[in-house]
Protein backbone atom coordinates (compact mmCIF):
# COMPACT_ATOMS: atom_id res chain seq x y z
CA UNK A 1 0.00 0.00 0.00
CA UNK A 2 1.53 3.58 -0.65
CA UNK A 3 1.62 6.23 1.70
CA UNK A 4 -1.42 7.85 -0.57
CA UNK A 5 -3.71 5.24 -0.33
CA UNK A 6 -2.65 4.58 3.37
CA UNK A 7 -4.00 8.33 3.65
CA UNK A 8 -6.99 7.87 2.33
CA UNK A 9 -8.40 4.80 3.50
CA UNK A 10 -7.39 6.54 6.98
CA UNK A 11 -9.37 9.47 6.20
CA UNK A 12 -12.34 7.42 4.91
CA UNK A 13 -12.37 5.03 7.76
CA UNK A 14 -11.73 7.20 10.60
CA UNK A 15 -13.58 10.15 9.48
CA UNK A 16 -15.81 9.85 6.49
CA UNK A 17 -17.11 7.09 7.77
CA UNK A 18 -17.02 7.57 11.49
CA UNK A 19 -20.22 9.56 12.93
CA UNK A 20 -18.47 10.68 15.87
CA UNK A 21 -14.69 10.73 16.10
CA UNK A 22 -14.71 13.98 18.40
CA UNK A 23 -12.35 16.61 18.54
CA UNK A 24 -9.38 16.56 16.17
CA UNK A 25 -5.88 17.48 15.46
CA UNK A 26 -3.64 17.13 12.10
CA UNK A 27 -0.29 18.35 11.47
CA UNK A 28 1.87 18.01 8.91
CA UNK A 29 3.20 19.63 5.02
CA UNK A 30 1.30 21.17 2.58
CA UNK A 31 1.87 20.56 -1.06
CA UNK A 32 3.86 23.71 -1.32
CA UNK A 33 5.85 22.78 1.82
CA UNK A 34 4.07 25.18 4.02
CA UNK A 35 3.40 23.70 7.55
CA UNK A 36 -0.17 22.95 8.10
CA UNK A 37 -2.22 22.50 11.51
CA UNK A 38 -5.73 21.31 11.67
CA UNK A 39 -8.14 21.16 14.54
CA UNK A 40 -12.41 20.69 14.53
CA UNK A 41 -14.85 20.05 17.35
CA UNK A 42 -17.89 17.90 16.62
CA UNK A 43 -20.87 17.93 19.50
CA UNK A 44 -23.94 16.11 20.00
CA UNK A 45 -25.02 17.80 23.03
CA UNK A 46 -26.66 21.51 22.37
CA UNK A 47 -24.11 22.56 25.21
CA UNK A 48 -21.55 21.07 22.54
CA UNK A 49 -23.12 22.50 19.80
CA UNK A 50 -23.36 26.42 20.75
CA UNK A 51 -19.53 27.04 20.19
CA UNK A 52 -17.93 28.27 17.00
CA UNK A 53 -14.13 29.27 16.51
CA UNK A 54 -12.77 32.95 16.39
CA UNK A 55 -9.22 33.27 15.09
CA UNK A 56 -6.96 36.60 15.85
CA UNK A 57 -3.04 37.28 15.59
CA UNK A 58 -2.04 33.11 15.25
CA UNK A 59 -4.58 32.34 18.30
CA UNK A 60 -7.57 30.30 18.21
CA UNK A 61 -10.26 30.14 20.56
CA UNK A 62 -13.70 28.75 21.05
CA UNK A 63 -16.51 31.09 21.93
CA UNK A 64 -20.15 30.86 22.37
CA UNK A 65 -22.62 31.09 19.89
CA UNK A 66 -25.33 32.23 22.74
CA UNK A 67 -23.61 32.96 25.85
CA UNK A 68 -27.17 32.18 27.82
CA UNK A 69 -26.84 28.81 26.83
CA UNK A 70 -23.59 28.05 28.61
CA UNK A 71 -24.28 26.10 31.73
CA UNK A 72 -20.65 25.05 32.22
CA UNK A 73 -17.32 26.82 30.40
CA UNK A 74 -15.02 24.88 31.70
CA UNK A 75 -14.16 22.53 29.05
CA UNK A 76 -15.73 23.95 25.96
CA UNK A 77 -14.54 27.22 26.02
CA UNK A 78 -10.72 27.58 25.68
CA UNK A 79 -7.75 28.69 23.43
CA UNK A 80 -6.99 25.82 21.42
CA UNK A 81 -4.00 27.46 18.85
CA UNK A 82 -1.28 29.47 20.49
CA UNK A 83 2.50 31.02 19.30
CA UNK A 84 5.27 31.40 20.72
CA UNK A 85 8.64 32.26 18.93
CA UNK A 86 9.00 29.06 16.30
CA UNK A 87 6.73 27.07 18.64
CA UNK A 88 3.07 26.35 17.64
CA UNK A 89 0.57 24.81 19.83
CA UNK A 90 -2.66 23.19 19.47
CA UNK A 91 -4.73 21.00 21.70
CA UNK A 92 -8.36 20.25 22.98
CA UNK A 93 -8.94 22.48 26.14
CA UNK A 94 -7.61 25.06 28.20
CA UNK A 95 -3.67 22.68 27.90
CA UNK A 96 -3.03 25.16 25.28
CA UNK A 97 -2.62 27.34 27.86
CA UNK A 98 0.05 25.32 30.34
CA UNK A 99 1.77 24.61 27.14
CA UNK A 100 2.55 27.96 26.21
CA UNK A 101 3.19 29.29 30.07
CA UNK A 102 6.09 26.57 30.42
CA UNK A 103 7.86 26.81 27.17
CA UNK A 104 7.75 30.59 27.99
CA UNK A 105 9.09 29.93 30.98
CA UNK A 106 12.37 27.78 29.61
CA UNK A 107 10.17 24.56 30.32
CA UNK A 108 9.92 21.59 27.50
CA UNK A 109 6.33 19.73 25.73
CA UNK A 110 6.51 16.67 28.35
CA UNK A 111 6.69 19.36 31.72
CA UNK A 112 3.94 20.96 30.82
CA UNK A 113 1.96 17.61 30.36
CA UNK A 114 3.19 16.16 33.31
CA UNK A 115 1.09 18.20 35.50
CA UNK A 116 -2.37 17.67 33.60
CA UNK A 117 -4.74 14.65 33.51
CA UNK A 118 -7.49 13.32 30.91
CA UNK A 119 -10.86 15.51 31.17
CA UNK A 120 -13.00 15.05 34.20
CA UNK A 121 -16.47 14.06 32.37
CA UNK A 122 -16.97 10.83 33.57
CA UNK A 123 -17.94 8.34 32.37
CA UNK A 124 -17.00 9.49 28.91
CA UNK A 125 -13.29 10.71 30.36
CA UNK A 126 -12.78 12.89 27.36
CA UNK A 127 -8.98 12.51 26.07
CA UNK A 128 -7.01 15.62 25.92
CA UNK A 129 -4.69 15.56 22.73
CA UNK A 130 -2.21 18.01 21.91
CA UNK A 131 0.10 18.95 19.22
CA UNK A 132 3.22 21.32 18.94
CA UNK A 133 5.69 22.09 15.74
CA UNK A 134 9.03 23.07 17.08
CA UNK A 135 10.46 24.89 14.00
CA UNK A 136 13.46 26.20 16.61
CA UNK A 137 15.39 22.82 15.59
CA UNK A 138 16.49 21.99 12.52
CA UNK A 139 15.53 19.83 11.83
CA UNK A 140 11.55 20.56 12.95
CA UNK A 141 10.26 18.46 15.75
CA UNK A 142 6.71 17.46 15.98
CA UNK A 143 4.95 16.43 18.67
CA UNK A 144 1.64 14.93 19.74
CA UNK A 145 0.27 13.76 22.55
CA UNK A 146 -2.61 11.75 24.02
CA UNK A 147 -3.50 11.80 27.85
CA UNK A 148 -6.60 9.39 28.25
CA UNK A 149 -8.23 7.73 30.99
CA UNK A 150 -6.71 4.11 32.19
CA UNK A 151 -8.90 1.16 30.33
CA UNK A 152 -8.81 -0.52 33.95
CA UNK A 153 -9.06 2.29 36.39
CA UNK A 154 -10.36 5.93 34.49
CA UNK A 155 -9.35 7.70 38.14
CA UNK A 156 -5.78 7.33 36.55
CA UNK A 157 -4.10 8.63 33.60
CA UNK A 158 -2.09 7.16 30.63
CA UNK A 159 0.15 9.43 28.47
CA UNK A 160 1.19 8.39 25.29
CA UNK A 161 3.93 10.84 23.52
CA UNK A 162 5.06 10.79 19.77
CA UNK A 163 7.42 12.16 17.96
CA UNK A 164 7.25 10.43 14.33
CA UNK A 165 9.48 11.09 11.70
CA UNK A 166 8.29 14.85 9.97
CA UNK A 167 6.11 13.45 6.79
CA UNK A 168 6.41 13.87 2.91
CA UNK A 169 4.70 17.26 1.77
CA UNK A 170 0.74 16.73 1.51
CA UNK A 171 0.68 14.31 4.78
CA UNK A 172 0.43 14.95 8.39
CA UNK A 173 -0.06 12.98 11.26
CA UNK A 174 -3.38 13.33 13.56
CA UNK A 175 -4.89 11.86 16.50
CA UNK A 176 -8.41 12.65 17.78
CA UNK A 177 -10.46 12.45 21.07
CA UNK A 178 -12.51 9.39 20.17
CA UNK A 179 -12.46 6.50 18.15
CA UNK A 180 -15.86 6.37 17.39
CA UNK A 181 -19.66 6.56 18.62
CA UNK A 182 -20.73 4.53 21.21
CA UNK A 183 -21.57 5.24 25.37
CA UNK A 184 -19.58 5.71 26.61
CA UNK A 185 -17.52 7.10 23.80
CA UNK A 186 -14.36 4.76 23.30
CA UNK A 187 -11.26 6.86 23.28
CA UNK A 188 -8.74 7.30 20.56
CA UNK A 189 -6.31 4.46 20.72
CA UNK A 190 -3.33 3.17 18.66
CA UNK A 191 -0.58 5.52 16.87
CA UNK A 192 -0.93 8.88 15.18
CA UNK A 193 -3.21 8.39 11.92
CA UNK A 194 -1.03 9.16 8.68
CA UNK A 195 -3.46 11.28 6.74
CA UNK A 196 -3.33 13.70 3.72
CA UNK A 197 -2.61 17.23 3.42
CA UNK A 198 -2.54 17.80 -0.53
CA UNK A 199 -3.79 20.71 -2.78
CA UNK A 200 -3.63 24.25 -1.35
CA UNK A 201 -5.41 25.55 2.28
CA UNK A 202 -9.26 25.99 1.08
CA UNK A 203 -9.04 22.25 -0.48
CA UNK A 204 -7.75 20.72 2.35
CA UNK A 205 -10.39 23.03 4.55
CA UNK A 206 -13.19 21.58 2.70
CA UNK A 207 -12.09 18.02 2.46
CA UNK A 208 -11.83 17.76 5.89
CA UNK A 209 -15.28 19.88 6.74
CA UNK A 210 -16.95 17.80 4.20
CA UNK A 211 -16.11 14.33 5.97
CA UNK A 212 -16.93 15.61 9.44
CA UNK A 213 -20.45 13.96 9.89
CA UNK A 214 -23.29 16.54 9.38
CA UNK A 215 -25.02 16.43 12.41
CA UNK A 216 -22.21 16.58 15.00
CA UNK A 217 -19.61 18.81 13.54
CA UNK A 218 -19.19 22.07 14.76
CA UNK A 219 -16.36 23.86 13.66
CA UNK A 220 -13.02 23.62 12.06
CA UNK A 221 -9.86 25.59 11.55
CA UNK A 222 -6.74 25.43 9.61
CA UNK A 223 -3.20 27.14 10.42
CA UNK A 224 -1.19 27.44 7.63
CA UNK A 225 2.51 28.48 8.52
CA UNK A 226 5.55 29.38 6.07
CA UNK A 227 8.44 26.68 5.79
CA UNK A 228 10.69 28.06 7.69
CA UNK A 229 8.45 29.41 10.56
CA UNK A 230 7.11 33.06 10.87
CA UNK A 231 3.11 35.08 10.49
CA UNK A 232 0.63 32.40 10.42
CA UNK A 233 -2.29 32.54 8.66
CA UNK A 234 -5.86 31.08 10.14
CA UNK A 235 -8.38 30.00 7.56
CA UNK A 236 -12.16 29.22 9.82
CA UNK A 237 -15.24 27.15 8.80
CA UNK A 238 -18.13 27.50 11.65
CA UNK A 239 -21.68 25.47 11.61
CA UNK A 240 -22.96 28.86 13.31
Amino acid sequence: MTPNEKAEMNFEQHLRQNPYPGRGLVMGRASNNDWLILYWIMGRSTQSRNRRFAAENGTLRTEPVDAKLVADPSLIIYEAMLELPGFYLVSNGDQTRTLHQVLAGGGTFDQALATREREPDGPNFTPRISGMLNLKEQPTVMTLSVLKANSIDPQFTDRFTYRPSLPLSGFGFGVTTYSGDGSPLPSFAGEPLLLPLAGDAKTILDKYWNALDVENRVSLALKRIPDKGGPSEIMVRNRF
